[in-house]
């Protein structure tokens, strides 16, 4: 589940007499979980048996009675996590330069990262992989937060001369970034989203762009009555 949810991922301390529901939604169509080789042919995929494995703690005594008292306060207990905005712009217009308007968020949003990805021909095609991505010939990629933009410079990278080292040193950084340092608090109020592209060659046809946006979050439920209020 650290795979997919970021309150799996990033909340490690016990939750003590609260629900835990998880809800699947199932595409109406299999091709963009698949893989096919030539002359392959898979009529349906039948999912017999979900397991969800949970860990559960056990304490000793002493430890049992603390979270006794604790449940019978019933206080507040904050969960901090980074939740999973994803956005997706199904068909992408042939030219070069194009601005995409991601959403505008209230103040308790707190956007910490941003990628953007595009993929074509690949949503239903069973014979390209939903797992990979294209760089469709992409020039220079700014995300904009109101006024603020990122990156500050602009990439500048040339597909068709190998020239994309910046976006390799990016991705490289990632997850130094992302397990570790935080972003400066320079946004206020409601947020504002877009994103500028630009490219070398025109967007080809049946390109998607997708946008993933981890934000900040922090949830605090009761344990006594299950009162569970977003704080951030």
């Amino acid at each position: 589940m650290n795979k997919i949810l970021g309150f799996a991922e990033d909340y490690e301390k016990i939750i003590i007499n609260c629900k835990h529901e998880l809800v699947l939604l199932r595409s109406n169509t299999n091709l963009n979980a698949i893989k096919l080789n030539t002359g392959e042919v898979v009529e349906d995929i039948i999912i017999n048996k979900i397991v969800w494995r949970v860990p559960h703690i056990k304490v000793t005594d002493r430890e049992r009675i603390s979270l006794l008292k604790l449940l019978e306060k019933d206080r507040a207990i904050p969960l901090a996590f980074r939740s999973w905005d994803l956005y997706e712009y199904p068909l992408l217009p042939k030219t070069r330069k194009h601005t995409w308007s991601i959403k505008t968020s209230s103040h308790i949003e707190k956007p910490r990262f941003v990628v953007i990805a595009f993929q074509t021909n690949r949503k239903h095609n069973a014979k390209l992989s939903m797992a990979e991505f294209d760089h469709c010939h992409v020039r220079d990629v700014r995300d904009f937060l109101n006024s603020s933009y990122y990156p500050y410079e602009g990439l500048n990278v040339r597909f068709p001369e190998d020239k994309f080292t910046l976006l390799y040193d990016q991705y490289a950084r990632f997850q130094q970034s992302y397990h570790g340092r935080r972003q400066y608090e320079t946004l206020k109020g409601s947020i504002d989203g877009r994103v500028e592209i630009e490219t070398d060659q025109e967007i080809p046809d049946q390109t998607t762009a997708y946008c993933l946006i981890l934000n900040d979050c922090i949830f605090e439920y009761k344990p006594l009555t299950n009162i569970v209020k977003k704080i951030s």
